[in-house]
Order: structure tokens, then C-alpha cells, then sequence
């Protein structure tokens, strides 16, 4: 009798999801003058989540954001924001996220860790995520939502404009929260 070998086939099923850049935003927030908080965010989010239904450690998340999208409620100080004091938007019109590995917390809770790029400089970051749901909208399309925190330096990005108080301290801190909703879209 001789033994045959089946090929192994992988029948993980990996899907691609888009995010919905008009049901998805970056939000941020820091201190000012060391005791207010001064919250923005950032309208232009695109990318890809792609997902191995099978298991959440091997997928991957690549994110981009247009940094002229800004919008802290105030004009002038958006205008300061795209300078080169902060953003410097004429240089670097884009911040990214690339995924480098997924940590699964257990439940719908995971920890999303990978480089963010701000003006030209990539650092490791990590996020503390939440898997919302998934569900199909009126069109049919099949939809998932995600919310994720962290929170960075912004001098580690060079992102150093300040302005000493006189009573002590500094205009804007150096801690910036970030918090992401996301929608992201099945592609066939």
C-alpha cells in the first residue's frame, strides 16, 4: 500500500477591510497652559486593515492622515498647527501608521503596536484597542467598527514649539492623547 501526501491548503480566510474616511477620525488632545485641554482632529483618514479571521495576532493595519484635515474649532491656531512651528504641512502633508504586531488582550480587546510617522521621523507606538462590532449597512456593504487610545510624545517627533509661562510652565504639553474611531469597509 503506498501512502499518499495531500498538499496542505491554507483555508484561513484573510479579508481586507478600507477605512471609511467619512465615518472615521484621530482625534487628539494636550494640556494648555498646564491646566485646560485643548482637543482636534484629523478628517482625513485612509487605509487598510487586513484581518486573518482565524486569528487576530496576524493582521496588520496601515493607516494615513492628512495633516492639512486639522481642526481644533479655531482657524488661527489650525494655520499654526500646518506651519513648520508644528506639522510643517508644505514638507510633510502626511502622517502614517504601519502595524507592526497585534497583541490579543482576550474578548474584543487587543493591543495594536507599530510605527507612526510625523514629519519624517518614525517611532514605535502602541494603542489600546476595542473591536465595536460588525454588522451590514443600507447599501449592503459589510462594515466593523474599531475605537483605539494611546497616547506620545510630540517632542519625539519634533514637534517642539513652545512657549514659556510666566508663572512657570508651558503653553502646550509634551504628553498628546490620541484616541481613533474607525470604520472600515469589507472589500469583495
Amino acid at each position: 500500500m503506498v501512502a499518499t501526501i495531500q498538499p496542505q491548503i491554507d483555508t484561513v480566510a484573510r479579508t481586507t477591510w478600507q477605512i471609511d474616511p467619512k465615518h472615521s477620525l484621530v482625534e487628539f488632545s494636550v494640556k494648555h497652559m498646564m491646566f485646560s485641554t485643548v482637543k482636534g482632529r484629523f478628517g482625513g483618514v485612509t487605509g487598510t486593515i487586513t484581518l486573518d479571521e482565524a486569528d487576530l495576532t496576524r493582521a496588520s493595519v496601515d493607516v494615513e492622515v492628512d495633516v492639512s484635515t486639522i481642526d481644533t474649532r479655531e482657524e488661527q491656531r489650525d494655520g499654526h498647527l500646518r506651519s513648520a512651528d508644528f506639522f510643517d504641512v508644505e514638507q510633510y502633508p502626511t502622517m502614517t501608521f504601519m502595524s507592526t504586531r497585534v497583541e490579543d488582550l482576550g474578548g474584543d480587546r487587543f493591543r495594536l503596536v507599530g510605527d507612526l510617522t510625523i514629519r519624517g521621523v518614525t517611532r514605535e507606538v502602541t494603542l489600546d484597542a476595542v473591536f465595536n462590532g460588525r454588522g451590514t449597512n443600507p447599501w449592503g456593504q459589510t462594515v466593523a467598527g474599531y475605537s483605539a487610545t494611546g497616547e506620545i510624545s510630540r517632542k519625539d517627533f519634533g514637534l517642539e514649539w513652545n512657549a514659556v509661562l510666566e508663572t512657570g510652565g508651558v503653553l502646550v504639553s509634551d504628553a498628546v492623547k490620541l484616541t481613533l474611531e474607525i470604520q472600515a469597509v469589507r472589500q469583495a
